[in-house]
């Protein structure tokens, strides 16, 4: 039997505040710490679907993502195994969560379900901020949760090297522009760019 291989999934729209947690948690994994060969670190943004065969291929699955638990928000709870679907699914925040349950499904259907799946979800703050970055609640909780996320592999025989220096903001799972601080020091003033939607095309009873 090989090296277990294993992906560590982060969830979510960057472009909505603290929907990008697990984009963020993951990215600030891979700039601190490197792991072996069988380990890919992943920005799954909201690809939904087309996840599966990246779940198919592996053995191990950690997903950080914002979930909406119902608890005080920047809480963060751990799920593992069979519970994870249920609670991407009890309140559903985006279309993202709806998605990726069906991709665990699927996975499980063609016969190929990670043998271990832990969900290191944080509650969000502010999601209505179109543009916005991580409230400071919710940005506190990266270091937990990667703190979580290597304890957990360490416990499944991977075990990452911290850099002897973090890598530098550009050089991320994504693109350069979407790094944190490039992200977070480049937005434009509320003058400039809109926050909330084009009251033009929004519902009546959301104006």
């Amino acid at each position: 039997m090989g090296e277990p291989r294993a992906l560590i999934l982060g969830i979510g729209n960057l472009l909505w505040a603290d929907e990008g947690f697990g984009v963020r948690a993951v990215e600030c994994l891979h700039r601190q710490y490197a792991f072996p060969d069988g380990v890919r670190l992943m920005d799954g943004g909201t690809q939904g679907i087309y996840l599966v065969e990246h779940i198919r291929a592996t053995d191990i699955l950690v997903v950080f993502d914002a979930v909406d638990y119902g608890l005080t928000p920047g809480r963060m709870k751990l799920v593992e195994g069979d519970e994870v679907p249920k609670f991407l699914g009890a309140k559903k925040m985006s279309l993202h969560q709806t998605g990726f349950q069906e991709v665990l499904a699927m996975a499980e259907m063609m016969g190929d379900y990670p043998a271990h799946l832990l969900l290191i979800g944080v509650q969000p703050v502010e999601l209505e901020d179109f543009g916005g970055s991580l409230r400071p609640a919710v940005k506190d909780q990266i270091e937990p949760a990667i703190r979580h996320a290597l304890s957990y592999l360490q416990g499944l025989g991977i075990h990452a090297v911290k850099r002897p220096r973090p890598l530098g903001d550009h050089v991320g799972i994504s693109t350069a522009e979407t790094g944190l601080r490039s992200y977070e020091n480049q937005r434009p003033s509320e003058q400039e760019a809109c926050r909330h939607g084009d009251a033009r095309f929004m519902p009546d009873e959301a104006r």
